[in-house]
């Protein structure tokens, strides 16, 4: 684990009769040099408990993320940014931020600034394509020349936009979304094929390691839910496509690793907008602090854990990638449509990965082609895998 997300710590509108939800929403930014008393043990001294939230961070070998909304603010408030009195969409809870003033483009910087000199590390930057390009560029640059190891992550979510907000505008990494991520929801929930894998990694090719997989967020709906999967041990075999397939990184949600599913939310999706109480996630927590966690959860843990290891293996987290699915098409027990196979590779070690997206367990007989086998010794010239149903195999070569 690289880097922490902190959601919701800049202080957001709350007890407000345009706040959607109690205590409402982390997007809807109030005062942005404070963070939310109600995250405090001790609110008259909450930012003294944020920086040693960051030192503890630290101490534990992460970096810190926490969220940059340049789009809007909340209706009360406070400080110098410029805007206009509409919101986009059904945001009725935010007032649109006006880039066109100088003053606004100087208080922005004076805002990661702030957060930069305590010790964040990075910024999960919300809607940017709502926000002048050519700002957010001078902007990332400004900070970069002092803090050249901050991180921007950029949500992006026009295809067609990739390569210039991390080219020209200046983002190290930005959410596949529209790629990985629907591609992979597609697959499992609306029985489209599995070569629309092949497809998206084609399309982004060289910008692969800039892009963030994921399956879980605040937006979408978990995986375990009756709107998505149904059931966590589903999202075995999406799980280990994202995060094994290349060597973008992995951005893991909470509870997503015990199979948390969005039941006490709406429509599958753990609510940002009122207080929350995730029964899985509650079980975590327990059992990092010395109790046990039911079998169910154990065994979705104990799946999530394996995986991740595997992710930390220089093969899969800086090597070669070698898409099996055109040389296979008509291989013994394997389903194009529902079936996805790939090596990873090095010098030193070769991996088959077969993720099966379907309700039947699978056994397939792979064809290993010359140029993988040219470029990694390692490879044999056929592999043959047992996957059970919604899940992975994964085989060293």
């Amino acid at each position: 684990m690289d880097y922490v997300w902190y959601t919701g710590m800049p202080r957001h509108a709350t007890g407000q009769p345009f706040v959607k939800g109690n205590p409402g929403s982390p997007y809807a930014i109030t005062n942005w040099r404070d963070v939310n008393p109600y995250l405090s043990a001790s609110p008259a001294r909450r930012m003294k408990e944020f920086d040693a939230l960051v030192a503890r961070t630290h101490a534990a070998g992460m970096g810190v993320i926490i969220d940059y909304i340049p789009n809007h603010v909340a209706p009360d408030y406070e400080g110098p940014l410029c805007r206009f009195d509409w919101y986009d969409g059904d945001w009725s809870d935010t007032r649109k931020i006006d880039w066109s003033s100088p003053r606004t483009r100087t208080e922005m910087e004076n805002i990661l600034r702030f957060w930069a000199s305590r010790g964040v590390d990075g910024f999960r930057c919300d809607m940017v394509e709502l926000v002048p390009a050519e700002a957010l560029k001078g902007l990332i640059s400004a900070l970069k020349r002092d803090f050249p190891d901050l991180l921007f992550v950029a949500e992006v979510y026009r295809k067609e936009n990739y390569r210039r907000y991390l080219d020209e505008v200046g983002f190290d990494l930005l959410y596949d979304k529209s790629g990985l991520y629907d591609t992979l929801r597609a697959v499992c929930c609306s029985g489209a094929t599995a070569r629309g894998i092949t497809w998206n990694w084609q399309w982004l090719g060289d910008l692969q390691p800039r892009v963030l997989n994921f399956l879980e967020n605040h937006d979408e709906q978990r995986l375990a839910s009756p709107a998505f999967l149904g059931d966590a041990r589903k999202g075995f075999a999406p799980l280990a496509c994202s995060l094994l397939f290349n060597t973008a990184p992995f951005l893991l949600y909470f509870g997503q690793e015990v199979g948390e599913d969005g039941v006490d939310g709406a429509d599958g999706r753990t609510s940002i907008f009122n207080w929350s109480d995730p029964p899985e996630l509650r079980e975590l927590y327990r059992f990092l602090h010395g109790g046990t966690l039911a079998p169910p959860e154990a065994a979705i843990l104990a799946r999530y854990q394996q995986l991740l290891q595997y992710a930390k293996r220089p093969a899969f987290a800086s090597g070669g990638t070698w898409d099996l699915t055109y040389c296979n098409e008509q291989a013994p027990g394997y389903a194009p449509d529902r079936h996805f196979a790939f090596v990873r590779y090095d010098a030193a070690e070769a991996w088959l990965v077969v993720c099966n997206f379907s309700d039947t367990p699978a056994s397939v007989r792979l064809n290993l082609p010359p140029d993988l086998r040219s470029r990694c010794p390692l490879v044999p010239e056929t592999a043959s895998a047992d996957i059970p149903a919604w899940d992975a195999a994964i085989i060293q070569l």
